[in-house]
């Protein structure tokens, strides 16, 4: 991680679970850290949790990544206070609890693919531009699924599974595109199996179920930053011992 020592990262949906996790650590790992959130206050609480000199690297922004105004005024605003975007962790993620097949959910499947999807696009494509601009070999990081890799006998989980299968294809797209412009950025997907957060405890899950920490997908993030410059670490499946799925 020392080559990112004061390089300035972008972690989406910082204000709880695996997001925050990683905003703390890139915090305290030396990065200049932007988290941003809806829930903005939360990641303002954070700092509260980290060593001095990691919380003053912390800098909350409020962002919905389904509000195309709002991530293209969070990146100028990084351009102009930091200088720009080194490392982004596309993070920000929703599920809503209803059936596919059911009618009148329409808004709920489109804020899930606003956010699971198009804010993760979004995103990247702003991040790549500024890397792009200032010649950075940056380094964007998805935080996908194992639900992007199989389907999940999940009642209600509905479109969720379908979006991180997307991303799958958007990681693979991306890797793509940025080889044949001839840049060395890289790109990630780290696909979690069940982690303890917000979006399981909506989900119809055995209580026995074993599951992942926020802070072992941290570590992830860590390492994938922490490989040498001529090593991607293009896909990584993390899974608690004993998972079902």
């Amino acid at each position: 991680m020392e080559r990112w020592n004061g390089r300035v990262a972008i972690v989406t949906g910082a204000s709880s679970g695996i997001g925050a996790a990683i905003a703390k650590d890139l915090a305290k790992a030396g990065m200049v850290t932007i988290g941003l959130a809806r829930r903005v206050e939360r990641v303002e609480q954070l700092r509260k949790e980290i060593p001095e000199a990691a919380a003053k690297r912390l800098h909350p922004i409020k962002c919905d990544i389904s509000n195309e105004a709002d991530i293209d005024a969070v990146f100028k605003q990084v351009e102009e206070r930091f200088g720009g975007c080194d490392v982004l962790v596309n993070n920000a993620g929703i599920a809503k609890k209803t059936d596919l097949l059911e009618v009148g959910n329409t808004a709920e499947i489109k804020a899930v693919l606003d956010t699971n999807v198009t804010g993760l696009v979004l995103c990247s494509q702003r991040a790549y531009q500024s890397m792009v601009k200032r010649s950075v070999d940056g380094h964007i990081i998805h935080i996908s699924s194992i639900a992007g890799h199989t389907v999940p006998h999940i009642p209600k989980l509905n479109i969720y599974p379908g979006t991180k299968h997307a991303v799958r294809a958007i990681t693979e797209t991306m890797r793509h595109e940025m080889r044949n412009a001839g840049k060395k950025i890289k790109v990630t997907s780290i696909s979690p199996g069940g982690v303890k957060t917000e979006i399981v405890d909506m989900a119809d899950i055995p209580l026995n179920m074993p599951f992942l920490d926020s802070e072992d997908i941290s570590e992830a993030v860590l390492y994938v930053l922490g490989t040498p410059p001529h090593v991607q670490v293009h896909e990584l499946i993390i899974k608690p011992i004993g998972e079902m799925f």
